[in-house]
């Protein structure tokens, strides 16, 4: 981590209002967040209405797609707790494979006043049966139903979003992602450093919730962990309309006159800013949680140092939405299922590293976002050569590139795999700023260390005994995450986040919006993505 990515992560400490810090602390954390969708290559989707739940209490009429029957199955492989309503947003995630022949038939079950309805598949080459001619696309005329074919020509994270009065129907949530895994992984990817991660997880009693062991057919795109975000905003109004006229047209024929929608959509003021189809703190929930029956997916990622984490991220709605992410930059690896190479060698990416990602509407991007605690310059795992602790006294072979790894002797049960050796066994503060013997009059809180305060709990350490095994004793450092986390977890929350104020707030009361939190977790702590 650069010097410029612990300043942003400081001063994020200094900044964070007292709210944003009661909040942090007294919600539960411990969903997490993955990649879950349904597999193909058939997918038979309904659109259809139902309302949305949001943290002000609101319950916003919206259409969305949905899986009309059982899906042929769920990923990722490990989750066990899936479910595909009828009406959902995002729509169901559509998961195939490299090279396979996708069929899609959407029924339209939309209230009649709403007219035909129909899928945009971005990047791939449609042909349709059934249905009736649209401007952009064949349609689905209400109670009917078309079929969309296409080759999943290449892997990568893209959108699909209904092609019929855009302008409404996007924004009234029809719209979801396909997912196309590689069909030849490179090899490296399940093997050596680049698979010894993910033998850690399973050392520690973690599943594999990946959907694959590579991004892209590209040996620099091996990954650990993924997730899933899709960005979007709501104007309620919008849909308290559609909702009005729908209501005052019910049981009127379709097609006839007057069975028809006149929603405007301009001026456009939306009040409501989503990850997944939830506000934060929704979107820290559960997937598939009861209380969101039409809102499955969460967002709220979790990884360990040193893994490498692929986000799949998708523009959705009408703004740009730039987001950042706290604690390091993201490497972005493609755009649209378009990986960046370089121009003179195939053989090494270029994407950029982003400071702040910005989610285009209609665009997505794969990036990969890691911590490691490079550069913090203390020992954030505690290890203390003075304590009785056998934990503390953990080596730390650096690999050639300054890590303990598989390829400088670390076993793959190691509470500190993936350390940066050249801040073992270093103390927090060697001269604690404020101290009397320093000059007084009173030992202060020390700015320059980013864990200080209720924001992180109180403790710069992982692990739930590592302050313990720091100092001695509890009473200098309160174990991170006190509240309401298990009493196993002692991670840091970085808080992820649109960089337009606005977006941050739900029904413009803050906190809210686009706003969910990275929690870095000790290797003590399992992570299971299956909630």
């Amino acid at each position: 981590m650069n010097p410029m990515n612990l300043k942003k992560t400081i001063s994020m400490t200094v900044l964070l209002p007292v709210a944003m810090l009661s909040l942090v602390l007294l919600l539960p954390m411990r969903a997490r967040a993955a990649a879950p969708g349904i597999t193909g290559p058939t997918f038979n989707l309904t659109a259809q209405p139902a309302y949305l739940n949001q943290p002000d209490g609101s319950a916003v009429y919206s259409w969305g797609y949905g899986c009309n029957g059982a899906p042929s199955g769920f990923a990722p492989a490990a989750i066990t707790n899936a479910s595909c309503p009828s009406m959902q947003v995002p729509g169901p995630t559509l998961i195939v494979t490299e090279g396979q022949t996708v069929t899609v038939n959407l029924t339209n079950n939309l209230p009649a006043a709403a007219g035909n309805t129909s899928i945009l598949f971005p990047g791939f080459n449609v042909t349709t049966t059934g249905g009736v001619a649209g401007l952009l696309a064949q349609e689905a005329a209400p109670g009917g139903t078309v079929t969309y074919t296409f080759t999943a020509s290449s892997p990568g994270t893209r959108s699909y979003y209904s092609g019929t009065q855009g302008d409404l129907q996007v924004e009234m949530g029809l719209y979801g992602a396909v997912i196309v895994l590689p069909a030849n992984a490179p090899s490296v990817c399940s093997s050596g450093l680049s698979a010894a991660n993910v033998q850690v997880e399973g050392a520690h009693g973690e599943a594999d919730f990946r959907l694959s062991t590579a991004a892209y057919d590209h040996p620099k795109t091996c990954y650990d962990r993924e997730y899933l975000f899709q960005f979007s905003e709501m104007d309620a109004n919008i849909h308290n309309q559609a909702l009005a006229q729908v209501t005052a047209l019910q049981g009127c024929t379709a097609g006839a006159a007057g069975c028809s929608l006149t929603v405007p959509t301009e001026p456009y003021h939306p009040s409501y800013f989503l990850i997944n189809g939830r506000s934060m703190p929704d979107d820290m929930d559960a997937n598939f949680a009861a209380e969101y029956p039409h809102q499955p997916y969460n967002g709220n990622p979790h990884m360990h140092p040193g893994e490498q984490v692929l986000l799949r991220v998708i523009g959705q709605g009408r703004w740009q939405h730039p987001f950042h992410e706290h604690a390091n930059h993201v490497r972005i690896l493609a755009r649209d299922g378009n990986l960046i190479t370089s121009p003179t060698d195939p053989n090494s990416l270029a994407g950029l590293l982003m400071f702040t990602t910005t989610t285009t509407p209609g665009q997505a991007f794969d990036g990969i976002f890691y911590f490691t605690g490079r550069g913090l310059n203390w020992d954030m795992y505690a290890h203390n050569p003075n304590s009785s602790d056998p934990l503390a006294k953990l080596p730390c072979v650096p690999d050639s590139n300054g890590y303990y790894t598989v390829n400088s002797g670390a076993p793959v049960s190691a509470i500190n795999y993936y350390e940066w050796c050249q801040d073992h066994n270093k103390p927090l503060q060697v001269a604690p700023f404020g101290d009397v013997a320093a000059g007084g009059p009173a030992t202060l809180p020390d700015p320059n260390i980013f864990t200080n305060g209720a924001w992180y709990s109180g403790s710069p350490y992982l692990g739930p005994d590592a302050t313990t095994r720091a100092t001695g004793t509890t009473s200098d450092f309160q174990p991170a995450n006190t509240q309401a986390n298990p009493s196993n977890e002692r991670g840091w929350a970085f808080m992820w986040h649109s960089h337009n104020e606005r977006e941050i707030t739900t029904n413009n009361l803050f906190p809210g919006g686009m706003m969910m939190m990275m929690l870095v977790d000790s290797r003590e702590f399992v992570i299971d993505e299956q909630n």
